[in-house]
């Protein structure tokens, strides 16, 4: 990934990439061709030495029983949203501004394993439903459906694993702006309510205040 030493993702943000819910793209070369699916994925720290990313891929997606030339790649997205020169206090002293998006994005890397048993599966799918249940007012569990239509479903899928062996991050948040234009951006996104890189953004403009500080 190419990443300008200001945009270059710390440990706080690329541990926040790894742990929010949410889902991402796994990406294997095989003798077939790239392959590539979207799916929900858990961080697992204590595997390995960088943790690791279990999911789960349809029993009829190629993907899982073609072997994998190389490492597999997943590609986690944070948040991200355009950026209007309008919110900028230098459009108004010189003009010399253009648009631009922001964004926080990981490329993980890591051999890819398959778990094709039901004991894994099952703890797998309960901890996965588990994290995205707990904002609910009403959570779900995989017990409230009957254990017989539950390993069904288990069949259905196979389990995977990669064993993560190198990340690139990168969090592309105005750090490359003077601070007036940074504090518009963040009054520009809050409006139009994309308040999660709003608050990427104010947290990028700090970290850099704090750096700074910390040379003076």
């Amino acid at each position: 990934m190419y990443i300008p030493a200001h945009f270059e993702a710390g440990p706080d943000v690329i541990h926040d990439l790894l742990t929010r819910p949410g889902a991402a793209n796994l990406v294997t070369m095989t003798s077939q061709g790239m392959l590539a699916t979207f799916l929900p994925l858990i961080y697992e720290p204590s595997i390995g030495e960088h943790g690791a990313l279990h999911g789960h891929l349809a029993r009829t997606n190629p993907q899982w029983s073609e072997p994998s030339i190389g490492e597999s790649l997943v590609i986690i997205q944070g948040a991200d949203a355009y950026i209007s020169p309008t919110w900028y206090a230098s459009k108004e002293e010189h003009g010399r501004v253009v648009p631009t998006w922001n964004y926080s994005t990981a490329h993980v890397y890591g051999r890819l394993a398959v778990h094709d048993d039901a004991e894994w599966l099952g703890n797998h799918v309960r901890r996965l439903t588990g994290l995205n249940e707990a904002r609910s007012e009403r959570p779900w569990s995989v017990d409230d459906a009957p254990e017989r239509y539950v390993s069904g479903q288990l069949r259905a899928i196979v389990g995977i694993e990669l064993v993560i062996s190198r990340i690139e991050a990168k969090a592309k948040l105005s750090q490359n702006r003077p601070d007036k234009d940074i504090i518009g951006v963040v009054a520009g996104l809050g409006a139009q309510g994309h308040q999660e890189i709003a608050a990427d953004v104010a947290r990028a403009r700090q970290d850099r205040t704090h750096r700074d500080a910390g040379r003076a």
